[in-house]
């Protein structure tokens, strides 16, 4: 019973601890590689090449819907990508994930998301 009284002393204030410190950070665990790539993607600075520029305003749509919306709840399509490509892995997104109405081709450096082609596809 000592023991046991010992153990959860250490336990319980361990995990307060724990929990209080991963609270903070924010941080979350993608296992997916769908996940892994777009939160990837999120963190390197966009590059929109002048095709794709166009093609933004033609339909309409910000670069702020492109980050916060089209890639955080896009789909990677990774039969038709090009994910082990060196230097930079290109990528063919769909948004939404069901429905798919744009298709969003772009490549992944160490430094920058190059975003290359815009199409609507219904």
């Amino acid at each position: 019973m000592r023991r046991f009284r010992f153990y959860l002393t250490g336990l319980i204030p361990g995990i307060l601890f724990v929990f209080f410190i991963l609270n903070q950070k924010e941080s979350g665990c993608s296992y997916f590689p769908n996940e892994r790539v777009i939160a990837e993607t999120l963190t390197k600075d966009f590059i929109l090449t002048d095709d794709f520029k166009k093609e933004l305003e033609a339909l309409h749509l910000s670069p702020i819907f492109l980050k916060d919306s089209i890639i955080t709840k896009g789909n990677i399509d990774f039969k038709r990508s090009a994910a082990q490509q060196q230097p930079c892995p290109q990528y063919l997104l769909i948004y939404p994930a069901k429905h798919p109405i744009y298709e969003i081709e772009y490549e992944k450096c160490k430094e920058m998301a190059r975003f290359i082609s815009l199409k609507k596809i219904k």
